[in-house]
């Protein structure tokens, strides 16, 4: 769907926004009505506000519900699939002691953010996030103390990729849309990802993790939580028998070739889009779509599923035994996908409203720094509306004509496209839909939700931003 033309002003869309926003927060924390309830609720009377007609109110609440559990259902259940295998099997518990044997246990949260860096320079964050949440949990339930010294560090590794280098498709659409370099992109993009995740992930997760204890979910995968920390009891078994599948783990190798095939895969998809994108491939190869195929996320994960019941469970177990436990990980994640999903749909009504088209003519003229303008225009249309990749695409387009008029070279393209990134990356919030996906995976309310990972975000956006906003005084 495209975005009515707006009834009213800025103002009043903005007004409209913030009553929404603040009626969600009131409906969800105060009253405590159940967030998949409130978000839909307060997406009708968004709807209803500025201005839909009513026949098409529908349309436009499907909108952003059926995009975003498009997108959110099937990676979730494909990784949580993988999650339970691995973790039933022992394979979870194995790549963690191993990645903690060469760091050191102090180093645990490190060890788990460098491994998500790597990991996540081909694949999205929502789909990165869910392969290594056995991992996370393994690790914070040996070590015990907050979940967010272990969380945060990986979560905001994934989060800074997926916003900041390309091949990702938020930053590859800003340096095509403003005629920069896709490469030096890349090349300016990776380091100042890597130390805007050391300064505003890293170090800020250390003083979070100290200030709000969040305890490791009582039911992963299926599985009911032994305990906490070390030694915390059966973690590795099957919660309904008690039993591990197999009398002995998969090894180090096994478990991390596993996790190779989704970052192999989804790796075809993304670098031959960006090739295709920037002219070095023709469009429409056979070759070239074949492995796009195979590097869909969604069927990547599907393979590596396939791979580890073959690898993982059929060795040690039937398939209906193997059924039953994939049955036992899908049952929890119902609400994940649908409060996901109604988040969704709350940030596509405020898209649709034309509330990014009214900012960008107010905002197109700032009269400030061309770097700066870019980061505030992108930071007011993420607030806004909550879509990183619109507030990335919409900001490229509205600063566009002023970048070409500048006549600039592509390594301060390049910073443009970091400062759009830094700022459709800051306060993440309620109309979000990855706010909802990492608050429902690690069991956070809203107001710790608020008060962690929307903080992260933010001091994430901040770092890069004045990386980017140096190196631009330099060159």
């Amino acid at each position: 769907m495209e975005a009515i033309d707006p009834k009213y002003g800025t103002t009043v869309l903005l007004i409209i926004a913030a009553v929404s926003v603040a009626l969600l927060l009131f409906l969800i924390i105060k009253v405590q009505l159940h967030a998949f309830i409130s978000l839909v609720l307060v997406s009708v009377i968004t709807a209803l506000a500025v201005g839909f007609p009513l026949a098409d109110v529908p349309d436009v609440l499907m909108f952003g519900f059926a995009d975003t559990l498009g997108s959110v259902a099937l990676l979730v259940a494909f990784g949580v699939m993988l999650g339970r295998l691995l973790e039933i099997t022992g394979g979870a518990q194995v790549l963690a002691d191993t990645l903690i044997g060469r760091f050191g246990e102090k180093r645990a949260p490190l060890a788990l953010g460098v491994a998500a860096l790597l990991f996540g320079f081909p694949i999205f964050f929502d789909a990165g996030l869910v392969v290594f949440l056995p991992i996370i949990l393994t690790v914070a339930r040996r070590f015990g103390g907050s979940l967010l010294l272990y969380a945060l560090p990986a979560a905001g590794a994934f989060a800074a990729m997926h916003a900041i280098v390309p091949p990702h498709p938020g930053p590859v659409a800003a340096a095509t849309i403003l005629e920069g370099s896709i490469g030096l992109t890349l090349l300016i993009g990776v380091p100042t990802a890597i130390l805007a995740w050391y300064v505003g992930v890293m170090l800020v997760s250390r003083v979070l993790g100290r200030r709000v204890h969040v305890s490791v979910p009582e039911v992963i995968f299926g599985q009911v939580n032994g305990g906490g920390g070390a030694g915390a009891g059966d973690e590795d078994t099957d919660g309904q028998t008690g039993e591990r599948l197999g009398d002995r783990p998969p090894s180090f190798a096994t478990v991390l070739g596993l996790l190779l095939i989704p970052f192999v895969l989804i790796s075809f998809d993304t670098v031959l889009a960006t090739l295709v994108s920037a002219g070095t491939l023709e469009e429409g190869t056979g070759w070239v779509e074949l492995l796009s195929v195979f590097g869909f996320t969604p069927v990547a994960l599907l393979i590596t599923v396939l791979v580890a019941i073959l690898v993982l469970g059929r060795p040690n177990a039937s398939m209906a035994r193997i059924g039953e436990v994939m049955d036992g990980a899908l049952g929890p994640i119902c609400t994940i996908i649908l409060i996901t999903g109604a988040g969704g749909m709350f940030g596509g009504v405020l898209e649709l409203s034309g509330i990014g088209a009214a900012l960008s003519d107010s905002l197109s003229d700032l009269g400030m720094s061309l770097v700066v303008q870019a980061f505030v225009i992108a930071t007011l249309l993420r607030v806004a509306q909550g879509s990183a990749t619109v507030a990335l695409t919409t900001a490229s387009g509205v600063i566009a004509p002023a970048v070409k008029a500048a006549e600039l070279g592509d390594l301060q393209i390049s910073l443009l496209v970091v400062a759009i990134a830094a700022g459709a990356t800051v306060l993440s919030h309620v109309n979000d839909s990855g706010f909802w996906l990492v608050s429902r995976f690690f069991e956070m309310d809203v107001k710790t939700t608020l008060k962690t990972w929307t903080v992260m975000e933010t001091t994430l956006g901040l770092s890069a931003f004045v990386i980017a906003a140096l190196l631009w005084v330099v060159v």
